[in-house]
């Protein structure tokens, strides 16, 4: 595990100028929080919220401070909503290069919370579920769409993810929050080769209670006295994930357990049976698509330098040779 310092948390913010970044729930708490760093630091920022007035005050406050900004409605539990948000980003700004999927609620109900009509129990609504992770899982599947549109190469491409401690720590009476978390992180983790491959950096936030409104009035009472993280403190995280190039950073776990520095979670690696022959496994087939896609971006740089006619050429002379050498050898 290795600590981040505040100041390594703006290394790359040369990274943010002129990116633009779509962020879901940007209109209060951390979203808020992350749009007007970005903006600080040059970045063109998209908000997609269901409270319209929050989204219209941010983005007044982004724009008089010189910054860019814009606010479309949005509800993330409608498909259609999201696809919107982003080609309202692109009809903008032409592209999207960094996505944020803040928008999440936490509920004070317990699970189970068992209704019963007719002696028969009810099947319960499952809202934070949805918005927690089905939301992000589209928000991440309509990402990946438009940045495999975006062939202009312009500029980093990032999906960050707000996790939680939870995604480790199950929490008491907060079930469907916890699996939600939980499996946030077990998506981010998942995609993360497949992201790398199409040069998608991911990483994800994991942050203790944060006092904004999405805290639950019983939860506050029962942390009282005990530090929280500041809001501002996760939106430096969420920036330094969205910003750092480095792909020795892919799929980074950056955790906030307390009011102190951000902490770097290495992954663990089950080596033990079939669990290490799966890692062998899944290592050498990303070695293997990443030594495609090299070969692939040479022949591409090559074909720019010398043309179609040369590069035909060497590529005959090549197979040519190849096919004598399996000749000679059969």
């Amino acid at each position: 595990m290795a600590t981040v310092s505040d100041e390594g948390l703006l290394a790359f913010s040369s990274t943010a100028r002129d990116q633009v970044v779509l962020i879901t729930g940007g209109a209060k708490g951390i979203g808020r929080e992350a749009a007007v760093l970005f903006a600080k630091h040059g970045a063109k920022v998209v908000i997609g919220d269901i409270d319209p007035n929050a989204g219209h005050d941010v983005v007044d406050t982004i724009t008089r401070d010189g910054g860019a900004a814009i606010y479309q409605r949005c509800n993330v539990l409608e498909w259609d909503d999201l696809v919107s948000l982003f080609e309202k980003a692109i009809e903008t700004y032409g592209r999207v290069n960094s996505v944020l999927p803040i928008a999440g609620i936490a509920t004070e109900k317990p699970f189970p919370n068992i209704e019963v009509v007719n002696g028969r129990p009810v099947k319960p609504q499952l809202t934070t579920l949805d918005i927690n992770l089905r939301a992000v899982m589209h928000t991440t599947h309509i990402a990946f769409h438009y940045f495999k549109k975006d062939t202009a190469e312009s500029g980093m491409k990032s999906i960050v993810f707000m996790a939680s401690m939870a995604s480790w720590q199950g929490i008491p009476g907060v079930a469907e929050y916890s699996a939600a978390k939980h499996g946030v992180l077990g998506f981010m983790r998942a995609i993360e080769p497949i992201s790398q491959l199409q040069g998608i950096h991911v990483a994800s936030v994991h942050p203790w209670f944060v006092d904004t409104t999405l805290l639950p009035l019983v939860v506050k009472t029962i942390l009282a006295g005990i530090p929280k993280t500041p809001v501002e403190r996760v939106a430096y995280a969420v920036f330094y994930a969205a910003t750092n190039p480095d792909w020795a950073n892919q799929g980074s776990t950056l955790l906030l357990p307390d009011d102190g520095p951000v902490l770097r979670l290495n992954k663990e690696e089950l080596k033990e049976g079939v669990y290490g022959i799966i890692n062998n496994r899944a290592q050498r087939a990303k070695r293997t698509g990443e030594a495609i896609l090299s070969f692939a971006a040479t022949l591409r740089d090559l074909w720019k330098i010398f043309g179609k006619g040369v590069m035909v050429a060497m590529l005959c002379a090549v197979a040519a040779r190849w096919a004598r050498a399996r000749y000679l050898r059969s």
